[in-house]
């Protein structure tokens, strides 16, 4: 295991902003169009960023951990989220749905195998790709791994994180009548899907809000308001995936099929003090995962632009284009 501390502005070791060379909606079935861009270099190694949430979306940010003049940079919105349409919708939206997706956009660009970026939700997506498609997968770069297992979702869900942020919990778990607190994640599904736009506004935003304020060091839990549409579709697609398991057809499913991508080799990027993955889930996954490197970072949380973060992705792909470019 690595360990790596960043003190400067993570922007210090990024490469600058990298313009677009495509960009397409993609048809892929069941009336969903999924965005998809390309940027750098376009004879480069490829390589798909899987952006979290689930319900976020893609950002030009992204780009700019890639060498431009070593990686052919592929970026892609999720089923519902940014810019792929119908915006919002949780109608065929499943993790098995996001996998084919990932495979019909390879087969799109002509691609035989990429290396496959992704952090959170898109950590989760990264392994549950790669155990499907092994053959595909170059190399897994994970930062901040979920694997949704319920003892994940119960300790952000369900007081774990809440022990350590106890005014911002109560903010989260206050605003679901008591005799409901047994099962919080529930109680927001039936609010965020309750047919009353407004209502869904209302609880988004106060589910989006307790994620954000936990998402990095440095904001101290401090953060704005989320605008009404970002929040309502983040949480509901959020909240579509974790009250189904990820659709995963059992609890721990990525753990107890890791020798699907026993050959696959990958770098893993941690926070030490990541409150929305806590970074026992990363050292588990480092040691049932021989080929594996754990790179453990110290004062950082979860986000991706957290400095230290930052620098060790990097440095990751750097090494990765001067080793498979």
């Amino acid at each position: 295991m690595d360990k790596v501390s960043g003190q400067k502005s993570a922007y210090s070791y990024l490469y600058p902003q990298i313009a677009v060379y495509d960009h397409r909606m993609l048809e892929v079935g069941d009336g969903h169009q999924l965005y998809v861009e390309q940027s750098g270099n376009p004879a480069g190694l490829p390589v798909v960023v899987l952006h979290g949430g689930p319900g976020g979306g893609c950002s030009p940010y992204m780009r700019r951990y890639f060498d431009p003049s070593k990686y052919r940079i592929i970026l892609f919105d999720q089923r519902g989220c940014g810019k792929s349409r119908p915006f919002a919708s949780v109608e065929a939206n499943t993790t098995q749905h996001l996998i084919a997706d990932i495979e019909k956009i390879r087969l799109e660009l002509g691609i035989d195998r990429w290396v496959v970026f992704g952090g959170s939700w898109g950590a989760t997506l990264g392994l549950a790709y790669t155990q499907a498609h092994p053959e595909r997968v170059l190399h897994l770069v994970l930062r901040g791994v979920f694997m949704a297992r319920q003892s994940e979702l119960d300790w952000f869900y369900a007081g774990g994180a809440g022990k350590f942020w106890p005014d911002l919990w109560a903010e989260f778990r206050d605003a679901i009548p008591e005799d409901e607190h047994g099962d919080l994640v529930g109680a927001y599904h039936r609010r965020l899907f309750s047919g009353d736009h407004k209502q869904e506004v209302v609880y988004g935003r106060i589910w989006s809000r307790w994620e954000n304020a936990l998402a990095s060091m440095a904001t101290d839990g401090v953060v704005g308001e989320p605008g009404p549409d970002y929040a309502r579709t983040f949480a509901r697609i959020e909240n579509h995936y974790f009250i189904n398991g990820a659709f995963f057809d059992h609890d721990g499913q990525l753990m107890t099929n890791i020798d699907c991508m026993a050959d696959v080799p990958g770098t893993i990027v941690q926070g030490r003090f990541d409150m929305i993955c806590p970074p026992s889930t990363a050292y588990e996954l480092n040691r049932v995962w021989p080929i594996s490197r754990l790179i453990m970072v110290g004062r950082a949380g979860h986000a991706l632009s957290e400095p230290g973060i930052t620098q060790a992705l990097v440095m990751t792909m750097d090494r990765l284009g001067d080793l498979l470019g």
